[in-house]
């Protein structure tokens, strides 16, 4: 049966308001932070928004998703998307992790690969250098975080060696393509098997991307580089001084496209309150955890409710969320001694969501056990990965 629509009496419409304009040279566009974890992806992303979006932690592979941040500047609007470390999983959950950072990497404009000032480039580094060179046409600004850690001396060494990473990928890259091109001609010469045809064609596979295109035996065109070894640039910074913090964001904008602002102005990021609260959650448990047990930690929200009968002017939000561990012994160290620990997790994560809602809360943490939900698909789906 056909559905009825009531048709939009334009005369209630408040049209008195204009649309705000932007000059003709307005950009706005994503940016990916990428690196290998602990990079400071996440430190970075919260100091060019001014506002803490992503949680931050000393431990590795403390992201656990895609965290859009945006930046608001009179000439661009720059929407920063935070990723999980790229790592070599060892479980599950990893390999669904990296799956995620390559389906971000694909939908960005601009790409800002994080490299720590203060740690030698390792086989990490090289291997998401080389993915990044191989896989993407985008640019890839390299960002030497952690400035502040290292002396001027050592940062100087850091930078020209991340300039040599560079360079070293982009030959090897080069050969690679050179030689997939020499295969092409050879196989574009002998023809369909029990033919001879120099000028039979190679069959195009589905699609027009640079993967498609590589199938197909073609090769996508290199990435923009106009700046020092086969970065777009490089550039050192420390988010917490806040040195050069403003300067990453305008050099990635740089590479963003012509357009006006695709987020209202003041938002600062797009991610649902409940995951917010979730991640301070997780946060806070992750403070002081040893060996394995941060890796084991996942937080979900479960129930969030302004309790009724409370005074207009000091309303109360309930928040129940379940804390999940892999194991019970486990479970007895995030508890602690008479709760005590538990307690301190609370008071800890309490006062930064209240700080980001404005509101006080009553926040309840139900601590269970999820055997092994790292490598469990179900578990997976049900925690949101």
């Amino acid at each position: 049966m056909d559905q009825e629509y009531t048709p939009l009496d334009l005369s209630t419409l408040d049209l008195s308001t204009p649309l705000p304009t932007y000059p003709a040279d307005f950009r706005s566009g994503f940016a990916s932070l990428v690196g290998r974890p602990n990079a400071g992806k996440s430190t970075l992303t919260n100091a060019m928004v001014g506002q803490k979006v992503a949680i931050t932690s000393n431990r590795p592979q403390t992201t656990r998703h895609t965290i859009r941040g945006i930046v608001h500047k009179d000439e661009y609007q720059l929407i920063l998307v935070d990723t999980p470390g790229i790592h070599r999983p060892r479980t599950l959950l990893g390999e669904r992790l990296n799956d995620l950072v390559a389906s971000t990497l694909s939908q960005v404009d601009v790409l800002g690969f994080c490299i720590p000032a203060n740690e030698k480039i390792g086989p990490g580094d090289r291997y998401i250098a080389s993915q990044l060179v191989a896989s993407s046409n985008k640019p890839v600004v390299a960002i030497v975080t952690k400035a502040d850690t290292v002396s001027s001396e050592e940062l100087r060494e850091q930078l020209l060696a991340v300039e040599a990473l560079g360079e070293e990928v982009m030959s090897a890259e080069r050969a690679a393509r050179a030689k997939r091109a020499a295969h092409r001609a050879k196989q574009k010469g002998k023809g369909p098997k029990g033919k001879g045809g120099k000028n039979d064609a190679v069959p195009f596979a589905k699609g027009s991307g640079p993967a498609a295109k590589r199938r197909a035996g073609e090769v996508a065109e290199p990435m923009p580089v106009d700046g020092k070894g086969g970065w777009a640039a490089i550039i050192p910074v420390s988010a917490v001084k806040h040195f050069q913090v403003d300067a990453v964001a305008d050099l990635l904008a740089q590479y963003t496209p012509l357009s006006p602002p695709l987020y209202p102005d003041g938002e600062l990021t797009d991610e649902p309150e409940a995951t917010l609260i979730a991640e301070l959650v997780r946060e806070a448990a992750l403070e002081g955890a040893r060996e394995e047990l941060p890796h084991s930690i996942a937080v979900t929200v479960e129930e969030m409710e302004f309790r009724e009968g409370r005074p207009a002017d000091n309303p109360l939000l309930d928040v129940h969320v379940n804390l999940y561990v892999e194991r019970e012994s486990q479970k007895y160290i995030i508890i602690g001694k008479g709760g005590s620990n538990l307690r301190k997790i609370g008071t800890k994560a309490r006062e930064q969501i209240e700080a980001m809602l404005g509101t006080r809360i009553y926040l309840n943490i139900h601590v269970k056990v999820a055997k092994e939900w790292q490598s469990d698909a179900r578990a997976l789906n049900r925690l949101g990965f």
